[in-house]
Order: C-alpha cells, then sequence, then structure tokens
C-alpha cells in the first residue's frame, strides 16, 4: 500500500517528520509528508512509529480513532492496527482479519532533536541522514527549535536560503547586513554532495543578534555566513561576528549554528523547521525563548508572505519555464536546484 509521488519529489532521503518533543505515550499526530497522509506516535516504551494514516477499508484517517496501547483503532468499522501496520482485530463477522488489511509502517530514525522519515523503496539507509550533531553538544539553553506551516513549494524555501543576499532588501534591523551582502558573490563550492555559499564582510555595528556579545557594539565588525545544502531539503547556516583578527569559524567568533530543514506537504505547501545553537549567553533560558520568537518572527513575518506570493504568481509552473532572470547572487540555488532535479530524475531509472 506504498503511495508513490514518482517524479515530484526524491523518495530515497530523510526527511524531517516531526520534533522528537513533539511525540509523546499517548496522544498521535497526523501529518501529510510528500503527499502522503502519516500518523506519528511513542508507544508505551518510548520508540518514535509512523504508519499510513487511512484506514484501508473505507479510507477514514486513522488518526480520527483512539490510540489502545500501542495499537491505534478506526473510528468507524473498529478495525485495530499495530505500530507495524498490521492489522490486529476485525470485530465483524467471523472476526477473520483480510489479507489485506493492513497499512504502511514508514522507518523512521531519531537524532539532533528531529524524528526523520525514510519513504524510498530502497532499504532505509542511516548514513544519508546528514551529520548535524553540533546541535546535541551544549547546555539546554542555547539550543532553541521552531516550525512554520508554509504555502509554497520547498524548494523555494531552499532558494531563499541559499540566496542570503535578500537579508539586504527584505528583512528588518534585528538581522541588518547593513546593504553589504547584495555587492559581493559568494565564494561557492560543490563537495562530496553538498553544494555551499559562503560571504565574508564587515559592518558597522555588527548584526543586532551579535553585537550586544561583542567588546565595542557599536563599532565595525568582521563578519561571516556558510550555508550548506545537503539532500533533499536540510540547510546547514554557520554565521558569527568578531571584532579580533581571528578565523572566521564559529569557534572563534559569537554565533550560532543552524538548521533549516524542509519537508514537502504537497507540491505546492511545506513543513518548515528551523534549529539554532548559540555559542554566548548559553545558559540564560528567558534569552533563549526570546532568540527564538524574534528569529521565528522574522521568518514567519518576512519570508514566508513573499515567498507565498511568489507561488501563488507562478500558479504551479516550473521554475526554469518561466524562463526566470539569473544574476550572481543565484550561483548556488541555482545548482542546488538542478542537482535536486538529477537525483529525482535518476530514481526512475
Amino acid at each position: 500500500m506504498l503511495q508513490k509521488s514518482p517524479g515530484v519529489f526524491l523518495e530515497n532521503a530523510w526527511y524531517a517528520a516531526a520534533l522528537s518533543r513533539e511525540l509523546n505515550a499517548t496522544d498521535m499526530l497526523a501529518r501529510k509528508l510528500l503527499n502522503r497522509s502519516v500518523l506519528l506516535y511513542r508507544t508505551r516504551d518510548g520508540e518514535a512509529v509512523a504508519i499510513q494514516d487511512r484506514c484501508p477499508h473505507r479510507f477514514v484517517p486513522l488518526h480520527l480513532g483512539k490510540r489502545e496501547g500501542d495499537e491505534v483503532v478506526c473510528p468507524y468499522h473498529g478495525l485495530k492496527f499495530n505500530h507495524q501496520g498490521a492489522c490486529t482485530h476485525n470485530p465483524h463477522g467471523n472476526k477473520a482479519i483480510p489479507k489485506a488489511a493492513n497499512v504502511t509502517a514508514y522507518t523512521l530514525l531519531e537524532r539532533y532533536g528531529f524524528v526523520w522519515i525514510w519513504f524510498g523503496d530502497q532499504p532505509a539507509d542511516p548514513t544519508k541522514l546528514p551529520d548535524y550533531s553540533p546541535l546535541d553538544v551544549g547546555h539546554e539553553n542555547a539550543l532553541a527549535f521552531t516550525y512554520m506551516h508554509t504555502k509554497a513549494n520547498y524548494e523555494l524555501i531552499i532558494d531563499n536560503v541559499m540566496d542570503l543576499s535578500h537579508v539586504d532588501h527584505l528583512h528588518s534591523e534585528i538581522i541588518s547586513t547593513r546593504g553589504q551582502l547584495t555587492p559581493l558573490i559568494p565564494e561557492v563550492r560543490d563537495e562530496a554532495g553538498v553544494i555551499s555559499a559562503r560571504w565574508e564582510w564587515k559592518q558597522t555595528p555588527g548584526m543586532l543578534i551579535f553585537n550586544q556579545f561583542l567588546p565595542k557594539p557599536d563599532d565595525e565588525a568582521r563578519m561571516f555566513v556558510q550555508v550548506n545544502w545537503a539532500a533533499p531539503a536540510n540547510i546547514q547556516l554557520t554565521i558569527g561576528a568578531t571584532q579580533g583578527n581571528g578565523p572566521l569559524e564559529l569557534d572563534a567568533t559569537v554565533g550560532q549554528y543552524d538548521l533549516h530543514t524542509v519537508t514537502p506537504e504537497t507540491e505546492t505547501t511545506t513543513h518548515y523547521w528551523f534549529a539554532t545553537r548559540r555559542n554566548h549567553l548559553v545558559e540564560d533560558g528567558a534569552f533563549n525563548q526570546m532568540k527564538i520568537e524574534a528569529m521565528h518572527g522574522a521568518f514567519a513575518n518576512e519570508d514566508l508572505p513573499l515567498l507565498e506570493a511568489v507561488e501563488s504568481e507562478m500558479a504551479g509552473r516550473e521554475f526554469f519555464s518561466m524562463s526566470p532572470v539569473l544574476m550572481s547572487n543565484d550561483i548556488a540555488p541555482v545548482k542546488v536546484r538542478r542537482r535536486l532535479r538529477e537525483m529525482i530524475d535518476a530514481q526512475a531509472n
């Protein structure tokens, strides 16, 4: 009963399905992922599980039913399913369970504060999930997560993060780069399956999310940001500021390690998660909450309305078919688009 979206999404890959904290041993979480209806929950021993959220009898979403221990009961006719997707109880007639009475069970992997899901027909491969272990290292109050639902195709979000020159024009004072990114052509690399873009610049004062932690908050700061895309839809972003002469790397600056990961809900809607770990004021829980709320607000109020407007204007048309004007700031996002399309096309062969 494997549901397919052939030629639309990369199938043999890990996608974020939920934050680890979203799942527990009593509730159920229904989510549409890659056009599939998925039901997620934890068993009583804490294992995260996912099954198709559709009863095979009359197609009722199982999340409308109830849990009985580690099993889920359909609310319409009482069929019961375990977390491996097998029907374990039929209350009708002679109680025989039809051979076809099962739902797809999906493979999950829990790492870095996320529950990742595998939809492909190839065996799930944990090595295909990139290493984001820096999110796991440090005080709990220096790590924060947020989620946004977006009415735009997931590749538009990838474009947005791979081309940070838009910060000069779209974002407010809190993450202003003082117009310094637009004139720069980022250093773009394509190595070991990772496409990266890097900017280095100076601004006065430094970006406001960092400048108060520098020796002279109102003076010039050297800054860098590097974004690394890995298939299918993960962008790891490292950003920092310094007023010293050391290297522009996270360990030598006031900065943060971020992960943007997006999962298509449908061709035109997307689940968008953001995780961030900073290297300053690491034990302050109140600051942590304020920081993630501010970052969420910047995305939700500035980026997403614009991307949703683009999605509406594109009206389902393919990006390159619309003959977009390409500029120097498009090098990285165009590379990602083309690489992703190559991978999607290759899976059909």
